[in-house]
């Protein structure tokens, strides 16, 4: 497809690092076609995320949550429908490939209608899958095949994320209540992750956190909700020294600024660690259900270490085999991967 792009609809809803993998496209559709106006649709974990892309001239919020009932349901839809339906759109980039995008696709007025390569839920049948040249690749790139597929030439393969003034400014003040000074160095420990086998044990954290402050730097704990909460205080425990904790303490402007700000970020295959990869925060991603070359902190794919286990990258949200997927990554393999990196 070589015509010029005018409107733009991309629909990629969540998770927070779902969103960071798909927002080169939008960076991508820009740098071809600067006039190009790119909406985006997307549910509100992300919203505050997408707001800190230039690149996106309009946000269309979608709650699911308020469709699952009948009576949400028709409240919700033909609201919903009318926003999306304002304008029509020289292509439709379905970038989640589930029954949810589909149907968001499907009501978008547009000619041109495409997903990513591996489709689910009958996805395919609305949005033609692009199986470019990276379907085996990082998840960026099939993202980014996508856009390839409807003209963009890209050059170059960027997170476009702006952290508003007032936010960074915030995120200091919260910094320096915690005891974070400024230009002191100090890691960012992400202490959580939705699925279960995605999260370095508590007392590897607390020895690696002992660790640092070794060497004059402090670790900073970030996460958010009830279990996050929870994991921090196991942390805080088992340390020597307590790190500072703000988890629960920033919105995700504020997250970036803390992330933006650190030395280093470690944690699992999670949204706050690709967002310190997306900002260029030297990051080290402990791997064990998901896979390097898909999944791994785009741009330093050799700061990834995978659990030694015959079953890593099995997909599982939660180990069939009860067991502690990340223990099997030893902290001294992560004190050598710092070392290695210095």
């Amino acid at each position: 497809m070589n015509e010029e792009l005018k409107n733009v609809l991309i629909v990629k809803l969540s998770a927070m690092g779902d969103v960071i993998h798909a927002l080169p496209v939008s960076y991508a559709i820009k740098e071809t076609f600067p006039e190009a106006k790119v909406t985006w649709v997307v549910e509100p974990p992300s919203l505050d995320l997408l707001k800190m892309n230039p690149c996106v001239d309009r946000i269309i919020l979608f709650n699911k949550k308020n469709f699952r009932s009948l009576k949400g349901f028709m409240k919700e839809f033909f609201p919903f429908k009318q926003e999306l339906q304002e304008q029509s759109y020289d292509a439709v980039l379905d970038l989640q490939g589930l029954f949810k995008s589909a149907a968001i696709a499907f009501f978008a007025k547009s000619n041109i209608k495409l997903g990513i390569c591996n489709m689910r839920e009958l996805s395919d049948k609305i949005s033609k899958p692009v199986v470019g040249e990276n379907a085996e690749g990082h998840i960026v790139e099939r993202y980014l095949d996508t856009a390839r597929a409807v003209g963009c030439v890209v050059n170059e393969v960027a997170f476009p994320i702006q952290v508003p003034l007032e936010q960074s400014e915030k995120a200091r003040s919260i910094m320096e209540h915690a005891g974070i000074r400024e230009g002191n160095p100090f890691v960012v420990f992400v202490v959580g992750a939705n699925w279960p086998n995605k999260r370095w044990p508590t007392e590897n954290f607390a020895a690696l956190g002992d660790w640092f402050y070794q060497l004059a730097v402090v670790p900073v704990l970030i996460g958010s909700g009830d279990q996050d909460e929870m994991f921090a205080k196991e942390i805080e425990s088992k340390m020597e020294i307590p790190p500072i904790n703000l988890v629960n303490k920033t919105n995700i402007p504020q997250l970036a600024h803390v992330l933006r700000s650190s030395r280093l970020v470690i944690g699992g295959d999670t949204g706050p660690v690709h967002l310190g990869s997306a900002l260029g925060v030297r990051t080290i991603m402990l791997m064990g259900p998901t896979n390097v070359e898909r999944n791994g902190p785009f741009g330093q794919l050799q700061n990834a270490i995978e659990v030694e286990r015959p079953c890593k990258g099995c997909w599982k949200r939660a180990c069939p085999k009860k067991e502690i997927c990340l223990e099997k990554i030893p902290v001294n393999f992560v004190k050598e991967k710092i070392e290695s990196m210095s």
